[in-house]
Parts: structure tokens; C-alpha cells; sequence
């Protein structure tokens, strides 16, 4: 069964109505870890893209008390610079992060990317849910000590 069919499609068009009555725009996921960089995806989706892995979201904690160096940042997760600078580049797509040349080294600093639209995604999924979750309990109501 793929994606396209059955709950997930009609859940993924109920979702997509919904946000495009606010003016936003909700794209089916990938389902794939790596973004094609090809294909030129929506703020939101980069904004999900980069904080799916629990590196980049330990790097924007860390982040968040004070900026730091790629090296300061490698250290503490024990990965290469070269493996850090990609995950800094994801964030810096997103513009959850920025970077600065200081001599020899790369200066990264939270970056200028406000969460309002994730913040409302995931209020309306919540909402949805919760509406389902009411119906299921009204069905259950209805049915119970019907014989079946």
C-alpha cells in the first residue's frame, strides 16, 4: 500500500486544505533522510529536514547559550570537522544558524529563523488529532453495550 492511498492520503489532503486556508503550504513527506538538493523545498520543509536529526538539535541547544567555533561544536559529539560543517550547512539552509569567518576559524551563532510556522503545523496536527480522538470517543459512547 503506498502513501498516496488509504488514511495517510486523505489525512495528507485534510492537512494541506487546512494550511492552505491560512496561507500556507504543506508538501507530503519525503520519507527519505537526505533532502535532494535538486529539488527546491518549502522553509518548512528545510526547517523539519534539520531539526530530524538529534546532532543538529544538540548543536542548536548548545548554540543557544553562546555561540562557538565548528570545532567546539565537533568536540562534544566526538564527529569530524567535516562531518559538523555539513550538519552546520543544513542549518545555515534553514536559517536556524549563521556563520562568520574569524581568522582561521568558523564562528556559528543561532540565526535569524523564527519557528512560527512550525509552531502553527503542529498546532493544527494537534488540533486534528484531537478532533479525531473526540469522534473515536463519541463513536465508543454510541456503540457501548451494543451487541455485535
Amino acid at each position: 500500500m503506498g502513501f498516496q492511498s488509504g488514511l495517510a492520503a486523505r489525512f495528507w489532503r485534510a492537512a494541506g486544505a487546512t494550511m492552505a486556508a491560512r496561507g500556507l503550504t504543506l508538501h507530503a513527506p519525503s520519507w527519505r533522510a537526505i533532502l535532494n538538493q535538486v529539488v527546491q523545498y518549502s522553509q518548512i520543509d528545510r526547517t523539519f529536514a534539520a531539526l530530524a536529526d538529534p546532532t543538529r538539535r544538540g548543536i542548536l541547544e548548545r548554540l543557544g547559550r553562546d555561540s562557538a567555533t565548528i570545532s567546539e561544536l565537533a568536540e562534544p559529539f566526538g564527529i569530524s570537522l567535516t562531518g559538523m560543517k555539513k550538519h552546520v550547512r543544513v542549518l545555515e539552509e534553514a536559517e536556524l544558524v549563521t556563520t562568520e569567518k574569524v581568522g582561521r576559524a568558523r564562528r556559528c551563532s543561532l540565526g535569524p529563523r523564527r519557528l512560527e510556522d512550525v509552531q502553527e503545523w503542529i498546532d493544527m496536527y494537534t488540533r486534528m488529532l484531537s478532533d479525531r480522538l473526540d469522534r473515536f470517543g463519541a463513536l465508543l459512547e454510541r456503540t457501548k453495550g451494543d451487541p455485535k
